[in-house]
C-alpha cells in the first residue's frame, strides 16, 4: 500500500483529493499547512507528497525545502497543487524539488496521472 501525504489550507481540497486516491488504492495522511505536514513526517515512508503552494504558516516551497533536507524524505517525490500557475513560481518549485505541477482547478484523473507517474507500482 502506497503513503501520500496531502498538504493544503483547503479542508475541501484535502478531501477531493484524498477521496480520489483512497479510491485507487492509496493510503493518506492529511496536513493543513507545511508546519502540521513536517511534524507528520517521522520517519514512516510516504511515497508521494501531495502539496498547495500558498498557505499559513509555512508555505509549500518553504516545506519542499525542510522536506528535501530530511535524510528520510530526500527522494520522495513532490506534487505541487496550486493556483499559482506563473512560470517564475513553476521555476522555484522545480529548483525546491517539485517533480510536478498541477494548477487548481483540476481533474482528479489529470491529478492520478501524474501521481501514477511518480509512483511506480
Amino acid at each position: 500500500m502506497k503513503t501520500i501525504l496531502i498538504v493544503d489550507d483547503s479542508i475541501s481540497i484535502r478531501q477531493v483529493v484524498g477521496m480520489t486516491l483512497k479510491a485507487n488504492g492509496f493510503t493518506v495522511i492529511e496536513a493543513c499547512d507545511g508546519k502540521d505536514a513536517l511534524t507528520k513526517l517521522t520517519g514512516q515512508k510516504v511515497n508521494l507528497i501531495i502539496s498547495d503552494v500558498n498557505m499559513p504558516n509555512m508555505d509549500g516551497i518553504t516545506m519542499l525545502k525542510a522536506v528535501k533536507a530530511m535524510p528520510a524524505y530526500r527522494f520522495t517525490p513532490v506534487i505541487m497543487l496550486t493556483t499559482e500557475g506563473s512560470d517564475q513560481m513553476k521555476e522555484e518549485g522545480k529548483a525546491a524539488g517539485a517533480k510536478a505541477w498541477v494548477v487548481k482547478p483540476f481533474k482528479p484523473e489529470q491529478m492520478l496521472a501524474a501521481v501514477n507517474k511518480l509512483i511506480l507500482p
